[in-house]
């Protein structure tokens, strides 16, 4: 135990931080200017991690929660943080990212945008089943008996089995609550086996709730076992309780892994897919598509990306990473030829039907892996491109596309990233023949540590040479 530690800061991975002697502690659930007895966790040469357990005083620069989860869950972390500070922390992590790990020149990063709404602004949210709920501190030092041991909710943070059992999450606008509540409900009168992590099997696995800003509700319910007398009776269910629900679907995996990309879906009622809405754009988003989380403001990030694009309707355009060709179509009318590349083959389907959803002609779309696909070959067949526009996973690219890039040497660069450390990284290697010119974080998850980043790079060498900017 430390006593009376005071918190200085916020680490990049949200955890507040503290000194004790040589040592930084890092700590959850806390904000600078809190003093608070920490119980170590984790002791390292360099670094401790622990738990606050008792608060001798608060922060001045302090919120109340406002989910009555929050503590246990290991989502919305930043919520004690008012709405204003949770942006400076974002701005600064960004900075010392690109500053530290990509050691570059930079132009005045412009102030972040923060998101308009910071409640009920996720389009897209993702449940588990486990027979395993994650007991409460106050739960496990009571003497009361727990029978009911079922979770229908999120994943304890480091603990694979382990499920907080969610009431209410305030992420997902309605009627998110409540069919995650109905189907817990229905499960458990019925007795429908919830999943085992430990030792597979069970009959509920996951559940997935999409809405968009057309009003359409796409709710996707995972089982572990093919039981179609169970699944008719729970889909029926859903089906008479919400008749809102426009995309109804089921899929029944057996695999080791919850992910789904390899999954037949099955559709009970309804279509199987919801339109989504983008000022005068229109938008087939299916269950296996990605599509930003955060439907306003991803509007407002594809904004600034053809900003920096600056197309003049002369240009080709290459669009990595174009899940359901979102970027692609959204800049199309300003491009002479657009051509997206995304690993899912059914999100390149719907990328294809967004074009004609739109009448839109001069896009080409192409499924495959990055590093496979964009090679000399791709190059020489369908053009070098005058802009670039990289929106990879949290991962970063991998270092071969880096390469096929610098060869390409498009004459701007616009780099969207989710993290702006692997950005970073990726940002350094191009250095050798760009500029970044422009930085324009963007907050699309309020209440997180998590923050987009916008970077333009300018061409300032031949595309044949190789000495450093």
């Amino acid at each position: 135990m430390i006593e009376k530690l005071l918190v200085t800061g916020i680490a990049s991975e949200g955890k507040a931080i503290a000194k004790h002697g040589d040592k930084v502690v890092f700590i959850p659930f806390a904000v600078p200017g809190d003093i608070v007895d920490v119980q170590l966790t984790r002791k390292k040469n360099s670094y401790a991690e622990g738990r606050a357990v008792y608060f001798h005083q608060y922060a001045s620069e302090r919120a109340e929660a406002f989910c009555e989860h929050y503590g246990t869950c290991g989502g919305c972390k930043w919520q004690i943080l008012p709405y204003a500070a949770q942006l400076r922390y974002k701005q600064q992590q960004v900075t010392d990212n690109l500053l530290r790990i990509g050691k570059l020149e930079l132009p005045e990063v412009s102030p972040i945008l923060g998101s308009e709404k910071t409640q009920d602004y996720r389009n897209k949210l993702e449940y588990s089943f486990s027979n395993k709920r994650w007991m409460t501190l106050e739960e496990v030092q009571s003497d009361r008996e727990l029978d009911d041991r079922n979770a229908l909710g999120f994943h304890i943070p480091g603990m694979f089995d382990k499920v907080l059992d969610i009431r209410e999450c305030r992420l997902q606008a309605e009627p998110s609550n409540a069919i995650r509540l109905a189907v817990r409900d229905f499960c458990l009168r019925n007795d429908y086996p919830f999943f085992d992590f430990r030792n597979p099997g069970g009959l509920m696995r996951n559940l997935m709730i999409r809405t968009s800003t057309t009003g359409e509700v796409m709710v996707i319910v995972v089982f572990f076992a093919h039981e179609p007398d169970r699944i008719h009776r729970l889909m029926q269910h859903l089906a008479d309780t919400f008749p809102e629900i426009t995309s109804l679907l089921y899929i029944v995996n057996s695999k080791a892994n919850d992910t789904i990309l390899d999954q037949e879906v099955l559709v009970f009622k309804g279509k199987d897919h919801l339109l989504e809405q983008m000022g005068d754009l229109r938008f087939k988003v299916g269950p296996k598509s990605f599509y930003q989380t955060n439907s306003e403001q991803a509007h407002n990030l594809y904004r600034i990306v053809a900003r920096m694009a600056c197309l003049t309707g002369t240009e080709r355009v290459y669009d990595l990473y174009t899940g359901t060709g979102t970027i692609a179509n959204f800049i199309a009318r300003q491009a002479k030829q657009v051509i997206g590349i995304e690993y899912v083959p059914e999100a390149i389907e719907d990328a294809k039907v967004n074009s004609g959803l739109n009448g839109i002609t001069n896009t080409l779309f192409f499924a495959g892996d990055m590093k496979d696909l964009l090679n000399a070959a791709f190059l020489q067949r369908y053009g070098h491109p005058d802009v670039l526009i990289t929106d990879p996973p949290r991962a970063g690219m991998h270092t071969g596309v880096i390469d096929v890039i610098l060869s390409a040497g498009p004459q701007k660069i616009v780099y969207v990233s989710c993290n702006s450390a692997t950005q970073a990284r990726d940002l350094n290697l191009l250095s050798v023949k760009y500029k970044v010119t422009q930085v324009q974080p963007v907050d699309m998850f309020p209440h997180t540590h998590h923050v987009e980043n916008v970077v333009l790079l300018e061409r300032c060498l031949p595309p044949s040479a190789v000495t450093p900017c």
